[in-house]
């Protein structure tokens, strides 16, 4: 075993270092320690309730949006190409195996502007249709009230769901009629029966948009069976939505050439059409970064005062190892040790401490968010083993370069005045 670890092991980081008396803690060490605690303990949480955040928006981003969508290259351009048609999509899929085996879903969808308008009250929102190849999982875990629409062929194209937020404001319930107003060239009224409400806790969902049959909209407009705004598909690994969309640009565009299509389609990953959440994500980044650098701040300049406590509390036992002939590197490598004993055990208490506080959060949610700003009603958790391990390897890393500066004052140390010192 290496020598100055030995003796670092057989010291005690008590008030005199007398191993013939009770270990007594010194009081500036526990300050010392419960400050670096504290520090690791901001750390652990400032790490998972950032990860907790940038899972829940991502998901409930990837729940609401299309990972791709589909849409007529011109479109804005003119009304002629406010549309795209899902058949010839689905065609070109057809044709590249390798990207439908990675596709889980696609529906042809419509977003119109409407008005819902009741006896005494109104709310505009987007009618957002959609077909039966739609994926409701996500909505179906949001739902509070009443069931999904059905696509059934016996099922009439007027079932909707809508948020709690516009059911509370219009007071509404599920299985109530409302008329729909959609008002294009003239206006024109769909009866929409509402059989389901789900609350996902995302304002620019819930306070806008209400889904229902795209035939509603189909019928509205005077489109095909299946024409829409968009097409949008969902696949099985989202991380991939950028690179599969290059890819099915690809494959719609070489389709377009060989069939002679006459059609130009444009492709969109989520990233690119939510840019302001992601962006918003990215600044969470910054924020737990300049977090954990202050935290660090302070943990080393806390670990600098344990180190010179440490030797001050044994400038005899410095001077005595001299005299014996120790070298000062020695000694060094001696101190660090001791003080990496300090650091070690802050790194046990604040583990214990962070996670618990983080799992306490997960499965109570005892700190609540205003959803209006935050987009979920409680502070989200997400633990990382990955995270933490790298958290608590990069913590020793650091304290260890923090004390190699601070432990050359043992080289100022001359034994003929330390074996003196009282």
């Amino acid at each position: 075993m290496n020598a100055e670890l030995f003796i670092a092991q057989r010291l005690k980081l008590d008030a005199n270092g007398d191993p013939t008396t009770p270990q007594q803690a010194s009081p500036s060490l526990s300050v010392a320690l419960a400050g670096i605690v504290l520090a690791i303990v901001v750390m652990i949480l400032s790490v998972a309730v950032v990860i907790g955040f940038k899972d829940e928006i991502t998901h409930k981003v990837y729940g609401l949006d299309a990972h791709i969508k589909v849409s007529n290259a011109a479109l804005g351009v003119d009304d002629n190409y406010l549309t795209v048609r899902g058949l010839p999509i689905k065609e070109a899929l057809n044709g590249d195996s390798a990207l439908l085996s990675r596709i889980a879903s696609m529906s042809v969808i419509a977003d119109q502007p409407a008005i819902l308008k009741t006896d005494s009250d109104f709310e505009g929102i987007i009618y957002r249709g959609v077909d039966a190849g739609y994926d409701w999982s996500f909505l179906d875990s949001h739902l509070v009230d009443g069931r999904l629409p059905s696509f059934e062929n016996s099922a009439p194209i007027s079932e909707v769901v809508i948020s709690r937020s516009v059911a509370d404001k219009l007071h509404l319930h599920a299985g109530d009629h409302i008329l729909t107003y959609f008002i294009e060239d003239k206006i024109k009224v769909r009866n929409s029966h509402i059989v389901g409400i789900v609350n996902t806790d995302f304002d620019n969902f819930d306070n806008e948009i209400m889904l229902g049959n795209i035939a509603q909209i189909q019928s509205v407009n005077g489109w095909k069976s299946d024409e829409g705004h968009y097409v949008g598909i969902n696949l099985k690994d989202a991380s991939h939505a950028s690179a599969d969309a290059y890819h099915l640009y690809s494959t719609l565009a070489r389709h377009t050439c060989l069939f002679q299509g006459n059609t130009l389609h444009a492709v969109s990953n989520t990233t690119q059409n939510n840019a302001a959440f992601f962006a918003w994500l990215d600044m969470l980044n910054m924020n737990v970064a300049v977090i954990l650098v202050l935290m660090i701040i302070v943990s080393g300049f806390t670990l600098i005062a344990a180190l010179l406590m440490v030797v001050l509390e044994r400038i005899r036992m410095i001077g005595l190892l001299k005299s014996m002939g120790a070298t000062n590197s020695s000694i060094r490598r001696i101190f660090i040790f001791l003080t990496g004993k300090l650091m070690l055990r802050a790194l046990l208490w604040g583990n214990v401490i962070g996670v618990g506080l983080a799992l306490v959060q997960r499965h109570f949610h005892i700190i609540h968010l205003d959803p209006s700003a935050y987009y979920m009603p409680y502070v989200p958790i997400s633990l990382s083993v990955s995270a933490l391990i790298a958290l608590n390897v990069g913590i020793l890393v650091i304290s260890y370069v923090t004390l190699l500066g601070p432990s050359y004052i043992i080289s100022t140390i001359q034994p003929t005045t330390t074996m003196r010192f009282e």
